[in-house]
């Protein structure tokens, strides 16, 4: 199984994953802080993050999932979606945005630091 690092503002997460698990059920499985407004179905931005290192592993986008990035903040040429990334077989860096860590303190209040 391959490493999956997630990154956020102040910790990094390191997972084995199966082949084939998308980055957002990883995510989500494992307390880490990626949004998910839309339940990880491609109808929103949420869970937008860029691909560190291990990006050229993954499968292209799907012009799906490229009209939601559209809708995202912070667009960059390593930018996906977490629900729509699939592991394959190389490790993978995934950074958290600041949009995808906001979505998920917005779902989790209680996790919110007073």
């Amino acid at each position: 199984m391959p490493k999956i690092r997630f990154i956020e503002p102040d910790r990094t997460v390191e997972l084995d994953a199966p082949k084939g698990t998308n980055l957002l059920e990883l995510a989500e499985e494992n307390g880490v802080r990626m949004g998910s407004a839309c339940g990880g179905v491609c109808a929103c931005s949420s869970c937008h993050c860029w691909i560190r290192e291990g990006g050229d592993s993954l499968d292209e986008a799907t012009e799906a999932e490229e009209d939601r990035l559209d809708m995202a903040f912070d667009v960059r040429p390593a930018s996906r979606l977490g629900c729509q990334v699939k592991v394959g077989d190389a490790p993978l860096t995934v950074e958290l945005t600041s949009e995808s860590i906001t979505t998920w303190y917005n779902e989790h209040p209680d996790e919110r630091k007073s």
